[in-house]
């Protein structure tokens, strides 16, 4: 009898080992507040993965707690890391071919956005992702808009002699194409900017312009609405060897979350829009929007600024764009 219970302990005993063993825990880094859109999508996928109990857990490192925000897709890239919420064009070094996440007038709103991601185009992204062994588990972009001091924007002649700020090196290459003269700094910066006459207007996001009070500082206010032409493709990445990994129980419950949380992130993306335009007229500034007439100025600006860069510093250039502007 002593020696049937002690077989049972033992073996009650490596069972245990065996679940415990089979439990796994996914490091995930971004840089944003528990406050901000993207946390609440990575922390939606970690809650999802934990009700599923499929012995997995992911542990959220948030407010660049972890790695600095342009230094997170490399760990990710070598398996340092698991998970990662990331503005794409941060790698554009590593890859070029991801400043087309970043491009002006390429996505026109956001269900365009979300059509984008689902098409050859970002197939062909996803194969870069895939030599770096990164996968995408949810798509999505947000947008932004302009700010003017004294004046509204909306299309390129209303930039003219203007000193601007642009949220990345394509928006300034457009902007500058539009007479516009350009200062670069953090979206952080933009507000002491125009308090002091630096800048007479920029570009951002929507969550920016309302975090850092920017409606304290501006005549004028143009967020994205039916059209708008500034668009980051922001997807939460995992490194996919170790996606690969688990158990096929853990990988179905970590698609499943993932595609709770991208419809999410589309429904909140477009929410954050009309939010901050409410933020601004509150505080009495002007606000207009841009017509698709507009737009498409800006488009055949880029064309001959942004888009010809981009097609002379990358080659396959031309291909992935073309594969972009075919999305309709």
């Amino acid at each position: 009898m002593k020696t049937i219970l002690s077989s049972s302990l033992l073996a009650m005993t490596l069972l245990g080992s065996s679940v415990i063993a089979s439990a796994e825990e996914l490091r995930l880094s971004h840089q944003w507040s528990n406050k901000d859109i993207r946390h609440k999508v990575a922390q939606m996928v970690a809650d999802e993965v934990k009700a599923a109990n499929v012995d997995l857990s992911i542990r959220i490192f948030s407010s660049k707690s972890l790695f600095k925000p342009r230094e997170q897709y490399r760990p990710v890239s070598r398996g340092q890391l698991d998970m990662t919420l990331v503005p794409l064009s941060y790698a554009g070094g590593q890859q070029p071919a991801y400043n087309l996440t970043l491009m002006p007038g390429l996505v026109k709103n956001h269900d365009h956005a979300a059509r984008l991601s689902d098409s050859a185009f970002m197939q062909e992204i996803e194969k870069k992702m895939a030599e770096d062994d990164v996968m995408v588990l949810v798509h999505g972009y947000l947008a932004g808009g302009f700010v003017g001091k004294d004046r509204c924007i909306t299309k390129p002649s209303d930039v003219k002699g203007l000193q601007m700020r642009a949220a990345g090196k394509s928006f300034e290459q457009m902007l500058a194409g539009a007479g516009a003269s350009i200062a670069s700094m953090a979206s952080s910066e933009i507000y002491n900017a125009m308090q002091t006459g630096v800048l007479n207007g920029a570009n951002t996001s929507s969550s920016s312009f309302v975090s850092y009070r920017i409606y304290e500082q501006a005549k004028c206010y143009t967020p994205a609405a039916d059209v708008a032409l500034w668009f980051m493709y922001q997807p939460l990445l995992m490194n996919k060897t170790t996606f690969e990994d688990l158990n096929d129980d853990q990988q179905k419950a970590l698609k499943l979350a993932s595609k709770k949380a991208q419809d999410f992130y589309l429904m909140e993306a477009k929410k954050q829009d009309s939010a901050s335009a409410e933020v601004f007229r509150k505080a009495g500034v002007d606000v207009v929007e841009m017509t698709p007439e507009d737009f498409s100025e800006w488009r055949e600006l880029a064309k001959t600024t942004s888009y010809r860069k981009f097609v002379e510093d990358v080659s396959d250039g031309q291909r992935l764009l073309d594969l972009a502007l075919a999305v309709e």
